[in-house]
């Protein structure tokens, strides 16, 4: 993995995430498949100037999908739960 931005697609936004964010400051991002734990770590910490204190990630199963008699399935994808430690936020979550 080159670019931080390539690693970090976007970020999750549920009710669920906005919980874990106000309870554990842990922030939920859709990442690259291919990357790591460690290049998940640096990308955060290049782009959003906070430190990481721990990274938890987990590959998710595209769902079955069906339009009428064809029937298809979407992509796999990664998922990452990054804790942040006291005293770091991220912006972009702060409006929602």
């Amino acid at each position: 993995m080159k670019d931080a931005r390539d690693i970090i697609i976007a970020p999750l936004i549920s009710e669920k995430s906005m919980s874990m964010i106000e309870e554990n400051n842990t922030y939920t991002f859709k990442v690259d498949k291919r990357a790591n734990k460690i290049e998940i770590r640096k990308a955060i910490e290049e782009i959003f100037n906070v430190s990481v204190v721990k990274v938890n990630t987990m590959n998710m199963r595209g769902k079955k999908r069906r339009l009428g008699y064809h029937e298809g399935k979407k992509p796999d994808w990664k998922k990452a739960m990054v804790k942040l430690a006291e005293g770091d936020r991220i912006e972009i979550f702060e409006g929602m």
